[in-house]
């Protein structure tokens, strides 16, 4: 069968093919790993309102890598400042010393998020 048939073949089932130009590589991402197809062949096809990818080329797998969790910074809040939001918000010490610890400390912005101003 000539492509030429094969596409009109094609047509009348109601499935378009075209190949997706300029793709340098296709990744694909899983819970534990990712693969990596370097200069593959994309084909688009479109069926019944689906559309189907088609990857043609050389796969690799690479273990995912886990980014180092960073420590959260601790800052000292000191508890005439908890006071201070606390009154200023109207809510309760622990309310405050959250929102204090959510801003790093800086009490305009607690008090401007426990009164949602």
């Amino acid at each position: 069968m000539s492509p030429r048939e094969m596409r009109r073949m094609m047509q009348r089932m109601g499935l378009e093919m075209e190949e997706m130009p300029d793709v340098d590589h296709v990744l694909i991402k899983t819970r534990k790993k990712q693969v990596i197809i370097e200069k593959p062949q994309v084909l688009l096809m479109k069926m019944a309102g689906q559309t189907i990818f088609q990857v043609i080329g050389e796969a690799r797998e690479v273990e995912e890598v886990k980014p180092e969790e960073k420590p959260v910074e601790e800052v000292e809040i000191p508890e005439e400042d908890v006071q201070l939001v606390a009154a200023q918000a109207g809510v309760s010490l622990d309310e405050a010393r959250r929102a204090l610890k959510q801003t790093k400390g800086d009490l305009a912005q607690a008090i401007m998020l426990l009164t949602g101003s």
